[in-house]
Order: structure tokens, then C-alpha cells, then sequence
């Protein structure tokens, strides 16, 4: 499942100075979109964003072998990357214009193994939304099934871009 557009340069990012002259929203909206670069993390690991609403933002993607460990099961890190980038988005989407966030932690539970090549959507949604911090909780499911394969938490920091 390629992305609409991914960044292939750095150059080819969102510059810092157009990412603080929009809201959150705003900015994944247009990844959603493909008017802004999709990050190149999910262009490795197959998965991209698929639903934005204020405070909550879905991926959809499926491993693949090149995301298995070296028993050939799904590598832990690839759960904890589109986990990481649902949980951050959601966050993200209710950022104002001028801020961004960075996480400060990160939790993941798996559940069950994912079999590689099936299609799974992450979902992230906000828990809190303050001022400083942001905390969301996501859960990884199968696309067709609904199976639960995994959750995942967050707290990120919001930060004054200017």
C-alpha cells in the first residue's frame, strides 16, 4: 500500500516555518491528503495514514516479510512504529497553530502475532489534552476482523514553536 507522496529528501519535508502556520489538523489532513509529505518511516514499514478526525487519526497497513524478526514472526518494533504514529497524530491533530509535540513516553502491549501481509488498522485516540501534554491510547486491529492485536499509550509534550 504505497503512500499518496512520501519525502524521499529531507528537502522534500515540511519546513519548520510552514509546520507552525497551520494547526495539527490542518497538517495531517494534508498528509492524509497527499499535499504534504507522508513521513518515510511509513513508506518502510508499509503503512500509512487513513482517517483523521480532531483527536483521533487511524493508519492502515500490513507487514511484510522485510518487518519479520529472525524466527520470522513481526518484528516488535514494527507494532511500536505505527502504534507510535497513530498515538502521536491523535495528539497532533489537536495541536494549535504554532505548537507541535514530541513523546515523552510510550507503552505498547502485544496481544497476539500478526500474520505478515495482513492488513491492520491502527487507531489513536486522545485521553487528555492540556496545555504541556497530550496522552492518547490506540489499539491495532485486524482491518477485515476486527481482532485485537495489540494497544499501545503515550504522553507527549506540547511545545511553543516559537
Amino acid at each position: 500500500m504505497p503512500p499518496k507522496f512520501t519525502a524521499e529528501t529531507p528537502d522534500q519535508l515540511i519546513s519548520p516555518d510552514a509546520l507552525l502556520s497551520m494547526s495539527g489538523y490542518a497538517f495531517l489532513c494534508g498528509v492524509r491528503d497527499g499535499t504534504i509529505s507522508g513521513p518515510p518511516i511509513g513508506a518502510v514499514c508499509g503503512f500509512l495514514i487513513d482517517e483523521v478526525e480532531e483527536g483521533r487519526v487511524s493508519f492502515r497497513g500490513a507487514p511484510s516479510f522485510e518487518h519479520t524478526n529472525i524466527v520470522g514472526g513481526v518484528h516488535g518494533g514494527w507494532y511500536a512504529t505505527i502504534l507510535d504514529s497513530c498515538l502521536a497524530c491523535a495528539v497532533t491533530s489537536l495541536t494549535p497553530q504554532g505548537s507541535y509535540m514530541t513523546t515523552l513516553e510510550l507503552k505498547i502491549n502485544i496481544t497476539r502475532a500478526v500474520p505478515i501481509g495482513t492488513e491492520v488498522i491502527a487507531t489513536g485516540t486522545i485521553q487528555h489534552m492540556g496545555r504541556s501534554t497530550g496522552v492518547a491510547s490506540a489499539e491495532l486491529r485486524d482491518a477485515k476482523t476486527g481482532r485485537l492485536y495489540a494497544t499501545g499509550s503515550t504522553t507527549c509534550m506540547i511545545l511553543d514553536g516559537a
